[in-house]
């Protein structure tokens, strides 16, 4: 098992990797962007022997990585496009993720379509052979059914065990298939830099890569004002919506997705992703699913955005309606505006393509070479970054002539990564077994965190009436897993800030823990 200390990221090191960055000789690759497809690329960098630098001007996950919907998907939507190549990759990729990277972040979800007077019988035909050609993906990317079972049509009664608070008038029972969904997308990227950092990869937020070519960049240090030059044999774009400001020949078309922050209490005891057809669109989804934190995520939108790329999108009021409107056609009891805890939006890093609406543009990634040798990696979903990752890195080896090793990240586990028999780690005399919440947030990392408490209980509690992160995650945020302020604890590390409320209540004593931890 990888040692939590050989992966840590924190402020003293970060520091001392700025320090010690080569002035007389170039690294081999330098990463621009800390998102799930930049740390991919480190990550596999790093394991093939190649010396790596990521750079990332604001945090970990910091831009569409940390909006995804939580789901690591099959590929089912892309097959009913007739994109199946792609909905191939997603299922084989999807495979890797659950049984090998991150079996510990990653778990099967159940995915339920209530057969209510407002989905037709044609419409529930579609969905049945909707979730059989989903079965058929699984099997041929060698996913076993014991992991991801056979889908099935269920009754009335099973539905209600699965979504209590399913409307039950008209109800003739409904349809179930079986996905991947994450704990938290936050968790998986850090995951990826941390296990990056442990095979010797640099891993540098708050640093501005600016003047970029192809063999190299001015990294600029955003709490200092430090100035670094950084040559490189090689130089890949991971920025996602932003690559077309370091590659302009590149032109993205981002698209922003929306989801809603709700209580558990409206969908009672939720124990699958409750979907429901969007009425007059063919392939299209509204979707409630049970979140960690007593939460649930309502989605997802697909709206068209023009103008400056914003750091942080904000959902439309319109957008609220409709996922509020949709998701409530199947409820016993409606919601409101009041349910909604909070929101949060993303922005597809989809290259143009001059098509239509932007749910028609293509998800299929691009791996781009500038005349300079500059590699751009585009596109794409948060499943398939792996595959992603590597492919950029192979067109960046070929482009400068460099010879590495094999890509190994097709069977590596990520630190905290472990079957479920073995997760929690091993337990000292004067630490509690982890329980069950973090064991799904820290893998075998568990106890590490609950280590972080030094004896003292009282860091083991919940540090706000309804937040139930404690002390001893804050600490462990800050020694192990690179946050720095604020903003990375609240609204990364732990979450706590996709709720406003919460965010409000645990402030001051983030603020009160940052300013007594030395990192």
């Amino acid at each position: 098992m990888m040692k939590t200390n050989d992966s840590s990221l924190n402020a003293t090191r970060r520091a001392r990797e700025l320090s010690e960055l080569p002035r007389n000789q170039p690294v081999d690759v330098l990463v621009i962007g800390g998102g799930v497809t930049g740390a991919g690329v480190a990550l596999d960098a790093a394991t093939r022997g190649l010396s790596v630098v990521l750079a990332e001007k604001h945090d970990l996950a910091f831009g569409t990585s940390r909006w995804s919907s939580k789901l690591v998907h099959g590929g089912l939507r892309y097959l009913a496009s007739g994109a199946v190549g792609i909905a191939h990759e997603s299922a084989v990729e999807r495979g890797i993720l659950i049984d090998r990277t991150a079996p510990h972040l990653v778990r099967p979800l159940p995915q339920l379509v209530p057969l209510l007077p407002t989905v037709s019988r044609r419409q529930a035909a579609l969905v049945r052979a909707g979730f059989l050609a989903g079965d058929v993906l699984r099997a041929t990317a060698w996913t076993s059914h014991q992991t991801l079972p056979r889908s099935r049509r269920v009754t009335r009664a099973e539905v209600r065990r699965l979504a209590p608070t399913v409307r039950s008038a008209g109800l003739r029972g409904g349809i179930l298939g079986w996905d991947g969904q994450l704990t938290d997308d936050v968790r998986l990227v850090v995951g990826l830099a941390r296990t990056a950092a442990a095979h010797g990869a640099r891993v540098l937020t708050r640093c501005e890569a600016e003047r970029v070519t192809g063999s190299g960049a001015v990294l600029r240090d955003t709490l200092s004002g430090e100035v670094t030059p950084v040559e490189a044999r090689m130089v890949i774009n991971a920025t996602g919506v932003w690559a077309g400001q370091l590659a302009p020949d590149v032109a993205m078309r981002p698209s922003r997705g929306t989801h809603l922050v709700l209580p558990r209490e409206p969908f009672g005891d939720l124990a699958a992703g409750l979907m429901t057809p969007v009425p007059g669109e063919r392939n299209r989804f509204v979707f409630a699913l049970p979140a960690p934190d007593h939460r649930v995520y309502v989605g997802l939108t697909d709206e068209d955005t023009n103008g400056e790329v914003a750091d942080i999108p904000r959902a439309s009021s319109e957008e609220v309606e409709f996922l509020l409107e949709n998701i409530s056609r199947v409820l016993h009891t409606p919601l409101t505006r009041e349910d909604v805890l909070g929101t949060f939006s993303g922005l597809r890093p989809l290259l143009d393509t001059a098509d239509g609406r932007t749910a028609d543009v293509s998800r299929k990634h691009a791996v781009i070479t500038a005349p300079d040798g500059l590699v751009t990696v585009v596109g794409g979903k948060l499943t398939t970054y792996r595959r992603m990752a590597q492919d950029a890195l192979d067109a960046a080896l070929a482009a400068g002539g460099v010879t590495a090793g094999r890509c190994r990240t097709k069977r590596l586990p990520l630190v905290g990564a472990g079957h479920p028999a073995e997760l929690g780690g091993a337990v000292a005399e004067d630490v509690p077994r982890p329980p069950d919440r973090l064991v799904r947030r820290y893998g075998n990392e568990a106890s590490a965190v609950l280590a972080e408490a030094g004896g003292d209980r009282a860091l083991l509690g919940p540090i706000a009436d309804g937040v139930p992160t404690s002390h001893a995650e804050l600490l462990f945020g800050l020694h192990h897993e690179g946050a720095l302020d604020e903003g990375d604890l609240l609204d990364r590390r732990t979450r706590i800030g996709l709720s406003t409320g919460d965010r409000e209540r645990a402030l001051p004593l983030v603020t009160d823990a940052l300013g007594h931890t030395p990192v």
